[in-house]
């Protein structure tokens, strides 16, 4: 039987998602670009997905643009807002533990002479406002943090960094990659005074290939990609239509409190019966329930994921965007190596069960009696 406990790295497509998906591909398949009949119906089904991404994220569907993901909006969002303000200021200021389409982002930005401050978490994973305020002055153009760390699910204080930013008399644009707190946690963008925010589709029961990208009402970005009108000539190029009507169908799903209580009684369950076998937790005790970060000491992540994948069990070992590398965030956390060596990332969705929970137990348990070394 499969237990899939991988859902940060991408989840199962639902059958209200497949379903909205094919009956667009097959029955509203013009493109949103034609003044013909097929083509104004095609462009009623993207404005009725824009309003709905966009109402979910507390924003107004002409402040909202559709992506090929999270990636590609992290990459619209800090080089569109840096190439608009680079004439005010040369610093920006990130933290240590961002997603690569981030830090990647970031360290090009370093090579062509921008300063970039990487604020470093502590062994838990927290960061504080703090940390922040001692950074952020008026050469700032850019503060670009996550809510949710995609490794450990620690949450960071992002509704605090407007006032910041304000106070030091900076000009900073603040982004926040909202890709693993999208649908899971509340988020209302406005209040929360974040100017761009991005989200990605395939981490909420969505088909891959699509996500978005807020930009609050007044605020300029320069786009990246060019060659059409679609998307206001920000992200040019014919929508890819039934993904972002899946993606709205995968937010019309949701229940995002009935899910969280259910989740955060799954982790809670995982950690009781994981605690007994020794295992450390890497993922503070505030984190997003939906991502629970773990060490089983003497062995390493490799050796335990392909192990429990013999048995049907899919976790991760970090990121799945590194392929296998190690850890920038564990790293930047200052784990151990041998902590950070023997890390696993098990991460839940409401179609997980305790069930799930109690074969990952018994096959990290039987791990640890077969591939630990012996003295």
């Amino acid at each position: 039987m499969e237990h899939y406990l991988d859902n940060s790295a991408t989840t199962r497509v639902s059958e209200t998602v497949a379903a909205e998906v094919t009956r667009v591909m097959t029955e509203t398949y013009g493109n949103p670009s034609s003044l013909h009949s097929l083509g104004i119906r095609a462009e009623e089904v993207l404005e009725s997905s824009r309003s709905t991404v966009s109402r979910a994220l507390g924003a107004e569907p002409d402040e909202l643009y559709f992506t090929s993901g999270g990636t590609e909006a992290n990459n619209l969002a800090i080089l569109g807002a840096v190439e608009w303000l680079k004439r005010r200021g040369n610093k920006i200021v990130t933290t240590a533990v961002e997603h690569s389409s981030v830090d990647e982002t970031m360290r090009y930005l370093e090579s062509k002479g921008f300063e970039v401050v990487y604020i470093k978490p502590d062994e838990s994973g927290r960061i504080s406002a703090e940390q922040f305020a001692e950074v952020i002055d008026s050469r700032t153009i850019l503060v670009s943090a996550m809510l949710v760390n995609n490794e450990v699910g620690a949450i960071y204080p992002i509704e605090k960094l407007r006032k910041i930013i304000d106070r030091a008399q900076s000009p900073a644009v603040l982004h926040c990659d909202c890709v693993q707190a999208f649908c899971k946690i509340p988020l209302k963008v406005k209040k929360m005074q974040i100017d761009i925010a991005t989200v990605s589709g395939h981490k909420i029961h969505a088909p891959k290939g699509v996500g978005a990208i807020y930009i609050r009402k007044g605020l300029h970005i320069k786009p990246i990609h060019f060659g059409g009108e679609q998307e206001k000539k920000l992200r040019p190029g014919t929508e890819p239509l039934p993904l972002i009507a899946g993606f709205a169908q995968a937010v019309r799903d949701v229940n995002i409190g009935k899910n969280y209580a259910y989740v955060k009684d799954l982790c809670d369950y995982a950690r009781e019966v994981l605690e007994p076998l020794g295992v450390v937790f890497n993922s503070p005790d505030d984190a997003l329930p939906y991502i629970l970060n773990l060490s089983v000491e003497g062995i390493r992540s490799e050796t335990m994921l392909h192990f429990l994948a013999q048995r049907e069990i899919y976790v991760s070992s970090g990121s799945a965007c590194a392929k296998g590398k190690p850890s920038h965030v564990l790293s930047a956390m200052g784990l151990s190596k041998t902590q950070a060596d023997s890390a696993i990332r098990v991460s839940f969705s409401a179609d997980n069960t305790k069930a799930d929970i109690d074969a990952l137990r018994a096959a990290i348990e039987e791990g640890q009696n077969t591939l630990v070394k012996r003295k």
